[in-house]
This record gives structure tokens, sequence and C-alpha cells, in this order.
């Protein structure tokens, strides 16, 4: 059966930026009937109008709702239930593909997808029979003189420079290796690099260390034989809107670009933005106020550009320069400021390769050491090898200047420490399981192999005392009070400090809307109203916790309402004429959410001062404060300060987006 080129193709991607891409992309195939969604719930109503669709093209990641709850719907209407589905997913991750197919989808592209991976996808789900290329064999073969051929997968990235410096030796006649030959293999993102990995396409490949660890936990037979890097990655945010105080509403109801959901990047943005008192992570985990998405990580200054919702992205470099030369984004911090030589990619080679070509491996190794030197002692030619290595056809247009500045920079990129840490590594499984429920234990020893390391880095730093992003942060904050220099500028590069903007009391500094309840005063953010109505009537919604009085009909749009004398446990007054419902806007389970607040009384718009404010009291353990920012006091004014994304539990938020 040849594929049909005018089937109903429904594309689902909140991304408006992304789905553009897309359409290119089937368009490229020849695809001319595809229909657009920008959720899940965009996606029934199409599903429901147009019944000439005959395969969906779903995003996992989206709001309102996912690619997930999708694909569940589908399968559970009589009318959907053969449909073809195809999730489009950039997370990557073993258990989210797993989790698809086993809820029956048809089959999972990773994002960012090639046209020949699309198809090959479309061809597989519509069950289009084709005479495909053999797969390659997963034991590299030796040419005539015995070397064995390495093919080793790799990003545009410079944590993969001494991959790129190590080619040039060999290619320019400076190194001859005895048991090898070398072939490196550019791949357009993340995801490609696990497949091929995964599928013994490639022998060996330069891989963030969590995703690599994630493959070893599903199985694939993989072994770690050194770091690739440590340091080198950079969060910027957008330069189209002015940071200023109170800086977590730079960020807040944003979208923050990550360049994988296995991957570093995710977990030290995790930790900068919370302790700013933000709730960050990817769509469908409850109460996120700041949406991480992933992004190829070569497209991401572009969709910086185009995408007014999306506030920064963390990326290695050269990629948050490249942006900040174009004067796209500005410098927010560099991964080293949040932890200290944190690692961040690794160098992994299929365990059958490792059995066979031992030497071939050391001598790897060995060269890839010694170009790591290379790169610390020698930046001018290193920034020219850079340029070439990274970006050979120009399309990136890097130079020779930005590169040595990226690898010059002194809380930048080290390529001097490759030896395998499995502590620092157990530092990253610790916290993305234990604090942003990601992936899983391992057991390092079986997957960290020593061997070639012990070799190649004979003489070179192996074990540092342990540092971990704790003590990083410690020693930060202790550079501060001590008032030195911790904010890492150089000439070119706009920055801030890296705790500059964490929630401190200073932080809190701005405007907020006070109101009354009872005889106390509150205040928000004005950065989280949206308007002040007065009383008009609530219809009740059953089954809800009583401070939830109901719902509210605001010019077509329904918006859930809450009683905060009710949620403090006051006791209840009738509503005068002065009672005001407050339309804030808040973190949902499924992205940004209106809110009304009933209040007593609205009072004034304050600014209020950071000399003015005060940490919370502790009342016990009995008392949550969680979400009391801190309180004002000025002359005999005491103005408590609200967290308003934190007012509600998990749990209540679920309550609220039924009624909504």
């Amino acid at each position: 059966m040849a594929l049909d080129l005018d089937i109903g193709i429904l594309l689902v991607e909140d991304a408006a930026v992304m789905r553009k891409m897309e359409i290119k992309i089937l368009n490229q195939l020849g695809f001319r009937n595809v229909l657009e969604a920008s959720d899940g719930n965009d996606a029934i109503e199409k599903l429901r109008l147009h019944k000439e669709i005959r395969l969906v093209i779903s995003d996992w990641a989206m709001p309102n709702k996912d690619g997930y709850e999708l694909l569940k719907w589908m399968r559970e209407q009589e009318e959907h239930r053969a449909l073809p589905m195809i999730m489009a997913t950039g997370q990557g991750d073993k258990e989210s593909v797993a989790k698809a197919l086993a809820a029956g989808a048809d089959g999972v592209v990773a994002k960012p997808f090639t046209p020949d991976d699309l198809r090959t996808q479309i061809e597989e789900a519509l069950g289009v029979e084709k005479a495909g290329p053999a797969r390659p064999d997963a034991v590299p073969r030796k040419n005539s003189r015995g070397k064995v051929r390495l093919r080793i997968a790799h990003i545009q990235i410079t944590d993969h420079l001494t991959l790129g410096v190590a080619n040039h030796f060999i290619r320019e006649g400076m190194k001859s290796p005895i048991h090898f030959e070398l072939e490196t293999l550019c791949m357009p993102g993340w995801n490609p690099v696990q497949k091929a990995l995964e599928q013994g396409e490639v022998d060996g490949a330069f891989i963030l260390a969590p995703a690599a660890m994630d493959l070893f936990n599903y199985g694939v037979p993989i072994k770690l034989v050194l770091f690739a890097h440590r340091n080198g990655s950079i969060f910027v945010r957008s330069s189209s809107t002015p940071y200023r105080q109170p800086y977590q509403q730079f960020f807040k109801h944003k979208t923050v670009f990550i360049p994988h959901k296995m991957s570093i990047h995710n977990m030290l943005a995790h930790m900068y933005l919370t302790r700013m008192g933000l709730k960050p992570g990817l769509a469908g985990v409850a109460a996120v106020n700041v949406l991480f998405d992933v992004a190829p990580p070569v497209k991401m200054a572009d969709f910086l550009a185009e995408n007014p919702d999306v506030c920064g992205f963390v990326v290695a470099e050269p990629i948050g320069s490249r942006a900040i030369a174009a004067g796209i984004a500005e410098r927010q911090f560099l991964s080293s400021e949040v932890w200290e030589n944190h690692p961040c990619c690794v160098v992994v080679f299929r365990d059958q390769t490792i059995a066979e070509f031992p030497e071939a491996i050391q001598e790897f190794c060995n060269l890839l050491v010694e170009a790591g030197h290379f790169i610390k002692d020698n930046p001018d030619p290193s920034a020219e090898i850079a340029v070439t290595f990274l970006d050979p056809d120009q399309k990136m247009g890097l130079k020779p200047g930005l590169l040595k500045q990226v690898l010059t920079d002194p809380k930048g990129i080290r390529t001097d420490d490759l030896y395998p840490v499995a502590e620092d590594l157990d530092v990253i499984q610790q916290y993305m399981t234990g604090n942003m429920n990601i992936g899983s234990i391992i057991d390092l020893g079986s997957f960290v192999n020593t061997r070639f390391a012990e070799e190649a880095c004979k003489g070179g730093p192996k074990r540092k005392e342990y540092s971990s992003p704790e003590d990083s942060r410690a020693a930060a904050e202790c550079g501060v009070a001590k008032g030195r220099n911790t904010e890492g500028r150089r000439e070119g590069r706009s920055g801030t400090g890296i705790f500059e903007s964490l929630q401190t009391l200073a932080g809190l500094e701005g405007k907020y809307l006070t109101f009354g309840i009872a005889s106390e005063r509150y205040g928000i953010s004005i950065l989280d109203v949206r308007e002040i109505i007065g009383m008009i009537p609530i219809r009740p919604v059953p089954h809800l916790p009583t401070f939830m009085k109901g719902v509210v009909n605001l010019r077509g749009k329904v918006i859930p309402v809450l009683d905060m004398r009710m949620k403090f446990a006051m006791e209840p007054i009738d509503y005068t004429d002065r009672t005001c419902i407050i339309v804030v806007e808040i973190s949902g389970l499924k992205g940004s959410t209106f809110m009304g607040i009933v209040v007593d009384r609205v009072l004034e718009v304050a600014d209020i001062k950071s000399a003015d404010i005060q940490e919370c009291p502790n009342f016990g353990s009995e008392v949550n404060t969680e979400y009391i920012l801190g309180i004002s006091k000025k002359a005999e004014e005491v103005t408590i300060l609200l967290d308003i994304d934190g007012i509600l539990e998990a749990e209540e938020k679920a309550d609220l987006a039924k009624a909504a």
C-alpha cells in the first residue's frame, strides 16, 4: 500500500512557532490536508467537526489537556479508538515513551524530528509496507589496516569540542591513532542522539548525563567512560522585557526552554527558580507557574525572539552567548554559579564496543583528555576549530571571537578535568528523583566504567573534594556577604549575580494591591491582579470546599470564586457595598488560570520598599505560613504580603479546575 498524501492530518501543538515548523515538514513530505489544534481540548473539537481526519500527530506537554490525556480520550471513544496517533515529544525519557505506547500510541517521534523521521513514523502508523535500509551492525568493522571505525554522535555545542579537537588532530596528521579511525556524526538534537545510541547506529556518544542514566536504567547496554566537560551552560532571559523587581514576576506564567527533560539544564534551572520562590516544571506538574518546555538548542534563540510568552532558555554554549550578541537575550547566570564544576555531558560507549575493542576505547579516551588540555591552554586555535566543527556550513553564524570569549570565561566550560566522579552523578539523580519526580536511582557502580579514565587522566585531577550544589550556593552567598564581586561579568556579556534575584526580602519590593479582611490588611503583587469588580451573582457549584463559593460569568468567561474570609477560617459575614471580587492570575494544574477572590474591601495600590519588609514570624507547626511572603511595617500600618499562587493546595486547585 502506497502512502496517501491526501489524508487528513490533525497536528496538535501548543507552541505556535513549533507548530509552524512541523507543518512545514509535513508540507515537504507532500501532505496537503493538515489541520491545526493548539491543545487537547481544541483537538477534540476538531475531531468532532472534521470526519476526514485519518491521523493525529500530537505534542505531549500542552496546557489545558495534554497529548497523553488526548490519547486516552481517543482510545475511550468508539469513533476514534482505531484512529492512528503519533506522539511527538521533546521530553525523550524512556518512561514517557513507554507510557505513550502503553496507552495506545501508534508511534513516538522525538522532537526535533527530520522529515525522514516523521515519514517513517507515519508509514508505520498507517501500516505502509516499505523496504527500509538494513539496520547498521552494532559492532563496528575494522578497515584494511586493522583499525576499528568508531562512530560517535554529538550535537553543535562547545560541550563537545574535545571531540572536535580530537578529530582535528587526526585530520591534520597531528595524531595518528593506532587502533581506531574516527567518524563524528552531528545530530539535530538530543533525542536523535539517544535513538542512534539505543539502536546501535553509533558506537558511542557525547550525551547528557541524566539522559544516559535513563537509557541505562531501561536496559540500553552502555557505559560511561569519561565526562565530556564540566560547567559550560548558560541561562539567558529575553531582552524584550525590562528586568526589574520583583524579579519573580519576570518569569511567572512564562515559558523557559530547556534542551531535554533528562538534562542538567532542567535541574539547574529548577534549582534556581525554586530558590526565587517560583514553582517551575514541565506541563502536567501541579501548581507550576514557570513552564519548562523542550526545544532544540539551535532553535532556542529564534523561538525566544518570536514568542512573547517565552522569557528565556537554559542551554549549552555558544547558543546563549550568540543570542546575547544578537541583542535577543541577556545573561541571567552561568551554570557554574549554581553548581561549581558540575558535570553535564558524558562520553558513553555501547558494551559490545567496549568488550570487543578496549584498545581503541583507551586510545580514544587518551586523545579526548589531551584535546581537553589543548582547549584550556590554546583558546585561539581552539576557537577556530570550534567554528569549523560546530558550524561547518555557517548556518549558525559562529565567529572565532565569540567562541574564544566562551572558552576563556573563568566561570565557563572546563575541559581539563574529565575523570568521571560517581558522587557528582549521584547528586543529579538524587535531586531529580527527590525534588522533581524525574528519573530513577541507578546503580552507578555498574554504569560508570573508570577503567579507561584511570589511564587517560593519569597525572591529572581525578577526585576533588566533594562539591554539591548547596555547597556552591553557600560559597556564593558568603562571597556576597563579604562584598566580593560574584557576578562574573565580562566585557561584552551583560549579567546578573547568581543570587541577585533570589527571593530575599529585597526581592519582594514592588507595588501591591492592598485589601482588608476583618481588621487585617493584606497585599498581593499588582502584577498578579487582572481586574477588580463589585459583587455580581455567584452561581454555586456542588461538591466544592465551603470557601469556594462557585463561579461567575465575566464577559463570557467562567471564573471560579473563593471567599478569603472562609479560606482563612474567619466568620463569614453578609456582603456589603464595599465587598469586591479581585480577579487574579494563578498557576493551575495545566498552566495559568484566573480566579476571583472575595475581600471585605479594597484599599490602595501601595509601593512597598524592601526596608519596610520583615520575615514572617514562626507561628508554630500547626499554622501554615507558606503563602505569606513577608510582613510590611510602615509607621503603625502592618500589611501581610501574600503569595497568591500558594493560597491553594494542589487538591484545591484540582477542585478549582473542575469548577471552571
